[in-house]
C-alpha cells in the first residue's frame, strides 16, 4: 500500500485524504489544529447566529470516518531535494510515496495590522470580532469599518466576499436591535472597484445594496497603515473607526518561501494543470500542491475559493491513482475555474456566479440565508460521510 502525506486540513487537505482512503492508500494528515474549520459559515459567529463549535468539525471524528492517520503539529520545513518534511516538534517524515501540500496561504502584513481583526484569519479571531462588536453595541454607538486588500504580485490571492457578508450581517443585527441609526458603517478597499471580479452586474448590484442599506464606501486609495482609531491612506487622509475588520490579501506560506519548491513572485507553489509540481526537467515529481498554497493560473478574474480547492483535491487523488496504475487520463483544475458563492446578508442572500462565458448575481431574498445555512450542514455531514456528496461538489 503506497503512502501519501498530506499537509493541511482545510477544504483541500481533508478532501484529498478522504478520496485517497477510498482508493486504499495509506494516508497521513498533518494539521496545526485539531479541527476542520468551515470558514464560509464563520460569518455568523460575530453576530451570535453561530457558536464557534458550530463551525468546527473534530479531526478525530473525520479520522474515524475515513481511516487516515492524524498528526497535530506545525510544519517547520519542506525539502523537495531530500524528499522530507520536518515538523515543529522535531519529527522528520521521509517515508512517503507522494506529498500533497495543502497548507493554505500566509497573509500580507500592512503596517499596524495588529489594530485589525480578520474574519478570514485564525479561527479564534471570529470570537474577538464578536467581542469587539458586543462592546460597541453596549456602548450604544460607533464607527465600524470593514474591508479587504489585494496582492499586486498575484491577483487571485484576494478574498473579499466574507467582508461584504459580515458587514451586511452586522447591519442586519443592528437593525434588529433597533440601533442601526447609531452606527456609521463603511466598507473600504484600496482598489477602485472592489468586487469587480464578480462581473459588471454584480458590481452594480453591490453599489445599489450599499446605498439602500446606508453603508458608506471608501474605495480607490492605497492603505498606508492601520491605527487603533482608524485607517490612514497613502494621501495621508484618515478614515476614523472604532472597530476595523480587514481581510489581508493572501501571500505565499512562510514555510514554502523558505523551501526549495518553485514558486511564483508571490510565493505560491507552481504546478501544472494537474496540480503536480514539476521537476527541473519538466517531468512529474511526487509532490502536489492544492488549495490556497498553489499558484492559480488562468483568467484575470480568477480567485482562490473553497470549491476550487475541493476540485483540486479530487483531481489529485484521481491523478495519483492513474499514475500508479500506468494510466494517463489526468484531470486538471483549469476547466473548473469559476467564481461561485452564496453571499449572505443576514436576512437573505445573492447567488454569484462567473466563468469564462457569463457572470451574474441573482438576489435570493429570505430563502438565500437558509440555503447557506443548509450548505453549512451539508458541508459538515458530507465530509463526515454521513450523507452523499452532491455530484460535481
Amino acid at each position: 500500500m503506497k503512502k501519501v502525506l498530506i499537509l493541511g486540513a482545510g477544504f483541500a487537505g481533508v478532501d484529498a485524504a478522504s478520496y485517497l482512503r477510498k482508493m486504499d492508500y495509506d494516508v497521513t494528515l498533518v494539521s496545526n489544529r485539531d479541527y476542520f474549520y468551515i470558514y464560509p459559515t464563520s460569518i455568523w459567529i460575530p453576530t451570535h447566529e453561530n457558536e464557534f463549535k458550530d463551525v468546527c468539525v473534530d479531526l478525530k471524528e473525520l479520522q474515524r470516518a475515513h481511516g487516515f492517520k492524524l498528526i497535530i503539529d506545525d510544519v517547520a520545513a519542506i525539502s523537495q531535494a531530500e524528499n522530507s518534511v520536518t515538523l515543529a516538534g522535531g519529527e522528520i517524515i521521509n517515508d512517503y510515496d507522494y506529498l500533497i501540500i495543502a497548507m493554505g496561504a500566509s497573509k500580507m502584513k500592512a503596517p499596524g495590522i495588529e489594530n485589525t481583526l480578520s474574519i478570514c484569519g485564525a479561527p479564534e479571531q471570529s470570537l474577538k470580532i464578536r467581542d469587539a462588536l458586543d462592546a460597541l453595541v453596549e456602548k450604544g454607538s460607533g464607527k465600524i469599518c470593514m474591508g479587504f486588500g489585494g496582492n499586486p504580485k498575484d491577483s487571485s490571492a484576494v478574498r473579499g466576499g466574507p467582508g461584504f457578508e459580515l458587514l451586511f450581517n452586522v447591519h442586519n443585527m443592528l437593525k434588529d436591535k433597533g440601533i442601526r441609526d447609531n452606527y456609521e458603517l463603511t466598507f473600504f478597499a484600496p482598489m477602485a472597484e472592489p468586487g469587480k471580479r464578480m462581473g459588471p452586474q454584480a458590481l452594480k448590484m453591490m453599489d445599489t445594496m450599499f446605498g439602500k442599506l446606508g453603508i458608506k464606501q471608501h474605495f480607490g486609495k492605497k492603505i498606508k497603515q492601520f491605527e487603533k482609531d482608524g485607517i490612514v491612506f497613502e494621501d495621508t487622509s484618515k478614515l476614523e473607526s472604532d472597530f476595523t475588520m480587514f481581510i489581508p490579501a493572501g501571500d505565499g506560506h512562510d514555510v514554502i518561501k523558505k523551501s526549495d519548491l518553485s514558486t511564483n513572485d508571490a510565493g505560491f507553489i507552481k504546478t501544472d494543470d494537474y496540480s503536480c509540481v514539476l521537476n527541473d526537467d519538466g517531468s512529474m515529481s511526487n509532490i502536489y500542491a492544492i488549495g490556497d498554497v498553489a499558484a492559480l493560473e488562468g483568467y484575470d478574474w480568477r480567485a482562490k475559493q473553497g470549491h476550487v480547492a475541493e476540485v483540486m483535491a479530487k483531481n489529485t487523488a484521481h491523478n495519483i491513482e492513474q499514475r500508479d496504475n500506468g494510466g494517463s487520463d489526468f484531470k486538471g483544475y483549469h476547466e473548473h475555474l469559476n467564481i461561485l458563492c452564496v453571499m449572505d446578508t443576514g436576512n437573505g442572500a445573492a447567488f454569484v456566479y462567473r466563468d469564462e462565458k457569463r457572470a451574474f448575481m441573482l438576489p435570493l431574498p429570505v430563502i438565500g440565508h437558509w440555503l447557506k445555512k443548509g450548505w453549512g450542514l451539508y458541508c459538515r455531514n458530507s465530509k463526515l460521510g454521513k450523507i452523499p456528496r452532491i455530484p460535481g461538489m
